[in-house]
């Protein structure tokens, strides 16, 4: 809860600044500028979703709709969710899993929110013409899904710090 608070300041603080600095006259209104707004207040309506999802886990009443799935239809249905932003951002997005896969017993809704998780961060850190591919594949008698992309990835120093709390590789963040 604590770090969705603090995940909160930033889209507040920078819908804020546009909105004061176009209140002001300082900045112009334009159709770019209520994008970020809008996208800014996307992040927002996450971060709230995700706040009440803990609290139900936390009570105890987050239910999961366990089912059959294909890993293949499960990653096909994230790619679906985010082709249209990559296509804007210019970056190729794929599928590369087997229709033979065994099925895998998942609460396709939670699975999608992961999944969207990793794609959305690897979208974000990803340049034009750079590629994100969806897979799946077993090891032994697991199934591995994975989310790759062409991004310049963690740096090998920071890497050992990526699950600290509140930690940032790009230090102006």
């Amino acid at each position: 809860t604590a770090d969705i608070a603090h995940d909160l300041r930033t889209p507040l603080t920078v819908i804020s600044g546009y909105i004061e600095s176009m209140r002001d006259g300082d900045l112009k209104p334009t159709p770019e500028r209520f994008d970020l707004i809008y996208s800014e207040i996307e992040r927002i309506q996450n971060l709230v979703g995700d706040l009440r999802t803990l609290a139900l886990a936390d009570t105890g009443e987050l239910t999961l709709n366990i089912q059959s799935i294909s890993p293949k239809a499960l990653l096909d249905h994230a790619c679906s969710l985010f082709a249209h932003q990559a296509e804007r951002k210019n970056i190729s997005i794929e599928v590369k899993a087997s229709p033979d896969l065994p099925e895998i017993q998942v609460d396709e809704a939670r699975m999608i929110q992961v999944l969207g998780n990793l794609i959305s961060n690897a979208l974000r850190y990803t340049d034009a013409g750079g590629k994100v591919t969806l897979s799946a594949d077993t090891s032994g008698e697991r199934l591995e899904l994975c989310v790759q992309d062409t991004g310049e990835g963690i740096s090998p120093q920071e890497l050992p710090h990526s699950f600290n709390r509140f930690h940032r590789g790009e230090k102006s963040r």
